[in-house]
């Protein structure tokens, strides 16, 4: 868990605030209406709207379009194709591909305590008091019957045809927790895991000769022939609850634009799955995106399992909203590299990773003339 600090979240309620009660822009239904300019881009939404609802229902409906990966490709292919505009300046985006110079700014001061994390102590607290509900809901002032029999009526009904609800009521009465529940029905469908849209998405940035992008797609031939393997492989995981997975997307549709062989299984793994994902596609580095704060904790885990498994040659790179201190904690623990949202040029991230490749393997550094 991250979260901003109480003064970052006032600041934006401020602002939201200034503008509703200091200003008269509440008291008008449509502040636009009549404007020529507004109603263009509004038939212009409605009609490419429109368009992609055609398409969708062509295919069957929502649900075949995502089943099918569609609407997941898009959305990465949207974002890809922004991420090229923005990149070759088309699109400005101040302080970060324009008017970037900046005074001291004290709302990024002391950034190391921006994110508010949990006390470790809270979270062994949490979890004590959950193995004590499972210990001591048997016994008075509870009485709760047996939850094994519940949650076996449960997965039946899960086998079969029969609304959930009831046997879902039934465990609630016999105090089984939202974990087991779940672990039951889990047990029954297994565990969906919806397309990523990488594979399916589009080129967005060419490898036009003398390009950026040319030259990391040299590096990656070079250094996988050196290694003497077909493409080089790439790793981009997500670990924990977050769910934003924009930045691993990018990432993996330009490591794989670059040459890369890239495994990407999506959002809410394990650090465990994660490292035997690795191990089993043997890959030669692996992408670690974090945007909940939880980097502290999720990327140790995961450098420690691949100590374990005799994986140390795997260089690990962490992205993500991590401030400089746990940056270079993380460092210190055997992070290769560490990429935050300032670093905007996804090409030099991926030729960075092609680097750290070659330092874990021992070659020497190559220079490919642009």
């Amino acid at each position: 868990l991250g979260l901003p600090r109480p003064w970052d979240q006032q600041w934006s309620l401020r602002i939201q605030q200034v503008l509703a009660y200091e200003s008269d822009l509440l008291e008008y239904g449509d502040l636009f209406e009549g404007s020529k300019v507004v109603e263009a881009k509004v038939d212009e939404l409605v009609e490419a709207s429109l368009a992609e609802m055609e398409r969708i229902q062509e295919m069957g409906g929502a649900m075949a379009a995502v089943e099918s990966g569609y609407l997941k490709s898009q959305l990465v292919s949207s974002h890809a194709e922004r991420r090229a505009r923005i990149e070759s300046g088309e699109e400005k985006i101040i302080g970060v591909n324009a008017f970037e110079g900046t005074e001291p700014n004290p709302l990024t001061a002391d950034l190391d305590t921006a994110i508010q994390t949990v006390d470790p102590a809270v979270e062994a607290r949490v979890i004590a008091s959950l193995q004590n509900w499972r210990d001591t809901r048997y016994q008075p002032p509870f009485n709760h019957p047996r939850p094994c029999k519940a949650l076996e009526k449960l997965k039946e009904a899960a086998k079969g045809t029969d609304n959930l609800m009831e046997a879902t009521l039934e465990c609630a009465r016999a105090g089984v927790t939202t974990g087991e529940w779940a672990g039951a029905l889990r047990e029954v469908f297994g565990e969906f895991r919806a397309p990523t849209g990488v594979s399916s998405a589009p080129v967005a940035v060419t490898a036009e000769e003398g390009s950026a992008l040319a030259t990391v797609r040299r590096k990656v031939e070079l250094t996988a022939k050196e290694m003497g393997v077909g493409k080089l492989r790439f790793l981009v995981g997500k670990p924990g609850l977050d769910g934003h997975s924009n930045g691993a997307e990018q990432i993996a549709v330009r490591a794989r634009d670059a040459g890369f062989e890239v495994v990407y299984q999506g959002i809410r793994l394990t650090p465990e799955q994660i490292v035997d994902a690795a191990l089993a596609e043997d890959v030669h580095a692996v992408g670690l995106s974090i945007l909940s704060g939880s980097h502290a904790q999720l990327v140790p885990d995961v450098l420690e399992r691949l100590r374990v498994a005799g994986a140390t040659d795997i260089p690990v790179i962490a992205g993500g909203i991590i401030p400089n201190g746990d940056a270079e904690d993380l460092r210190a623990a055997g992070v290769a590299a560490v990429f935050t949202p300032k670093d905007f040029d996804i090409t030099g991230i991926i030729g960075r990773i092609v680097d750290e490749i070659r330092n874990a393997n021992k070659l020497d550094p190559l220079e490919v003339p642009a």
